[in-house]
């Protein structure tokens, strides 16, 4: 492989892949927070907590069958968690919990038993505990005051894994890698790394995202030995030639290889004052005249003009960035200017509007 040079920006290959199959499952849950200081939902407004009300009393043998049920300690959640990669069963998560009617506060309340899927509708894990919310609500008859968000909250362990996933990653000769920012060179400089430091043709890049690595024949281990020698190898990360920008904040962020041509750049403002001075008029004394207001208007146009400027070939980013700042213009003007400048085709990068 090239040297790396002192300015490369070098990262380990664990930093800048994801192994498959190494990855977290996204479980949800219907549920039921109790103990609430009558913040709960309102059973008349949210008729989903008054039947999953009554269909838990009659789980737990209490018949509520055509009573009027008016408690506002109860409230309907939506609970989700991910389930770690390699979850065994009885290890615990974290869960959170969002209120799913017209609850004011879930402060005090206590999440009853709920069973958590995955996509494909089975349970992988049971969540229940005390819920600890992020903010407050307290008021009055005539003022109130809420700070974060009482609405939504956390279980710390509060999810109990019951279902594992099976996954054998020790019982695999062959694991892709994938590239969270997939590029060529990058990919290439991988597998290199890696076969440079097992000194066999054991990665192969596949495609921008994808590195294949095999086990070799005759290695002392298994593909979780060959990926905890490999994960800690330095590479040097490419990246395209990009500005991001981000018109509603001004905010602009260019890629270390953004080159420019040598372009002619002009600018000018025109401003444009306009200000109300009304005048009062009053009659001569014993005249039978009424006071009056007449409008008095100044309108001033001022037109600042830029000289035509000149950006030279840039070489490096900070050239670059040193060139534009000489025109002295606002960052919202040089977005403006980076998008002409690309229009010409004088910019060599990638312009994304966020």
């Amino acid at each position: 492989m090239p040297a790396l040079n002192a300015h490369a920006a070098a990262a380990r290959i664990k930093d800048i892949v994801n192994f498959e199959g190494v990855r977290d499952n996204q479980l949800v849950g219907y549920g039921l927070v109790v103990g609430l200081n009558g913040t709960g939902d309102s059973l008349n407004n949210s008729p989903f907590t008054k039947q999953s009300l009554q269909s838990m009393l009659e789980r737990l043998g209490v018949n509520t069958a055509g009573e009027n049920v008016r408690t506002a300690n109860v409230a309907a959640v939506m609970v989700t968690a991910n389930l770690p990669a390699f979850g065994t069963q009885g290890s615990r998560m974290d869960v959170s919990v969002a209120a799913l009617g017209d609850s004011d506060s879930l402060q005090g309340g206590t999440l009853l038993v709920t069973p958590l899927l995955a996509a494909d509708g089975d349970v992988y894990a049971i969540a229940q505990g005390p819920v600890l919310i992020n903010g407050f609500s307290a008021g009055g008859d005539a003022a109130s005051i809420v700070s974060g968000v009482p609405t939504t909250g956390r279980i710390a362990s509060g999810g109990l894994i019951e279902r594992e996933i099976d996954f054998q990653l020790g019982a695999q000769t062959s694991l892709r890698l994938a590239l969270r920012n997939p590029d060529l060179t990058t990919a290439r400089r991988i597998a290199m790394a890696v076969n440079d430091f097992i000194g066999a043709p054991t990665a192969t890049p596949e495609d921008p995202a994808t590195v294949r690595v095999t086990l070799p024949p005759g290695f002392n281990g298994n593909i979780v030995d060959l990926l905890t020698d490999i994960e800690q190898l330095m590479v040097e990360t490419d990246q395209t030639a990009k500005i991001v920008i981000d018109e509603n904040s001004g905010i602009i962020v260019m890629g270390k290889d953004v080159r420019v041509s040598s372009v002619a750049v002009a600018q000018s403002n025109l401003t444009v004052t306009i200000a109300e001075n009304p005048e009062v008029v009053q009659p001569l004394p014993f005249a039978n005249g009424q006071t009056a207001v007449e409008p008095n208007t100044t309108i001033n146009a001022n037109l600042s003009d830029t000289a035509l400027s000149v950006v030279n070939e840039s070489v490096t980013l900070q050239q670059l960035v040193d060139g534009l700042n000489a025109l002295g213009i606002s960052p919202r003007d040089l977005i403006a200017i980076l998008q002409a400048i690309k229009a010409t085709g004088a910019l060599q990068a990638e312009i994304e509007v966020m």
